[in-house]
């Protein structure tokens, strides 16, 4: 019986995760779970799954915490400390699917136990992907993919040469705006962005994947944990969502991973590692589909993913920078401080601002990836407060 623990069980990905664990509660024993706000939901999965403690984000929801887990024996702990601790726990399989720069230290230290680490946080390699590489190296630690596209790279990759590698393509739907006349997004309204065409997420991400700004986190994260060298790496619209991504060769041929948008594929992928097991997603019928549609991003509609290119050339700490201006560029835009379409206005200010105090030359710690961060989201506030 594999001992496993989820962070960010009450979300969208942890929940999917919890839904493959549970058809067969045999093989595992749960023993931590990590949630936010969520507390009746967190309790709730706590219980059925048994596990040893629940671990809220907020320091303010303990006591809710321990009056909903009252009489069960699981414990019950708050904030970052606490979430530290349980990554400390030994376990053979930890889920990261905690959102945002938030999931990069319990990364760390689950990884120095020498574990598996799935990692759905792809913040943690934006922002420090060789301090992330480096810490399971050190200590014995695996590393897989759960973003839909990063596993089906490196699925595609099974048994091939790094060095025959000559181009990766990362697929996006384009998101809720992707047919939307250009000039018409600076009136977007949170509602419609929070509305995605293919995947059932959660509004962070949604609205995410309506800028763009998730496929060039993507991007980054592809440069991250392959190695690949940026100029090698693409994004293509692809409205479909069946193709999650593909990898090319130096012989010309194209390796594609297809299948459903269902993230259970990519989460038993990495559950299930290095086997494959039966999981129950659809099975595609291609004659019914017809047929798969391509186009090229418009880098005017999308310039997150200009910015990505900045932050995969500059190197360094530019990832943090990058991922802390966005975060709180989002938490502008929900909030109704700034509009859709200055969110990539604000992130760009912050870099731009950023971009001569050394980043791409900064050692890479957890120390200095949370002096960049706090830093790029005070300036990210400057920057709204002027557009205010």
């Amino acid at each position: 019986m594999r001992k496993i623990t989820i962070f960010g069980s009450t979300g969208s990905i942890g929940c999917n995760t919890i839904d493959l664990i549970k058809r067969t509660p045999d093989d595992f024993d749960v023993i931590a779970l990590t949630g936010g706000r969520n507390i009746s939901k967190l309790a709730e999965q706590a219980k059925n799954l048994r596990a040893e403690i629940a671990v809220t984000a907020f320091d303010d929801c303990l006591d809710d915490l321990r009056d909903a887990l009252g009489g069960t024996g699981i414990e019950a702990a708050a904030g970052e400390s606490a979430l530290c601790e349980v990554a400390d726990r030994h376990a053979h399989w930890i889920m990261s699917s905690i959102v945002g720069a938030a999931g990069l230290a319990p990364g760390l230290k689950a990884l120095e136990q020498g574990t598996t680490l799935a990692l759905a946080n792809k913040e943690s390699l934006v922002t420090a992907g060789a301090l992330l590489k480096d810490t399971a190296e050190a200590h014995g630690a695996k590393i897989l993919p759960v973003d839909s596209e990063h596993s089906a790279v490196f699925q595609a990759l099974v048994g091939e040469e790094m060095e025959a590698v000559e181009r990766v393509i990362i697929t996006a739907s384009g998101g809720a705006f992707r047919d939307w006349p250009i000039e018409r997004l600076k009136d977007a309204t949170l509602a419609e962005a929070s509305s995605h065409p293919n995947w059932d997420m959660g509004q962070r991400i949604t609205v995410d994947s309506a800028s763009l700004f998730n496929k060039a986190l993507e991007l980054i994260e592809t440069h991250e944990y392959f190695d690949i060298a940026p100029d090698k790496i693409e994004a293509v619209i692809h409205p479909e969502s069946l193709i999650h991504a593909l990898v090319g060769f130096h012989d010309g041929a194209l390796m594609a991973h297809v299948g459903p948008p269902d993230m259970r594929h990519a989460i038993g992928y990495a559950l299930n590692w290095p086997a494959r097991e039966h999981l129950p997603v659809d099975r595609l019928d291609l004659a019914e589909i017809g047929a798969l549609t391509f186009r090229k991003p418009d880098e005017e509609r999308y310039p997150a993913l200009r910015l990505a290119r900045w932050v995969m050339d500059e190197g360094g700490l530019a990832g943090a920078v990058f991922n802390a201006a966005k975060e709180r560029a989002l938490d502008g835009f929900i909030d109704g401080r700034i509009g859709f379409v200055e969110m990539a206005a604000v992130v760009e200010d912050v870099i731009e601002k950023m971009s001569g105090d050394g980043l791409g030359l900064a050692a890479i710690t957890l120390d200095t990836v949370k002096e960049a961060d706090q830093m790029a989201r005070n300036r990210a506030e400057e920057a709204m407060s002027k557009r205010g």
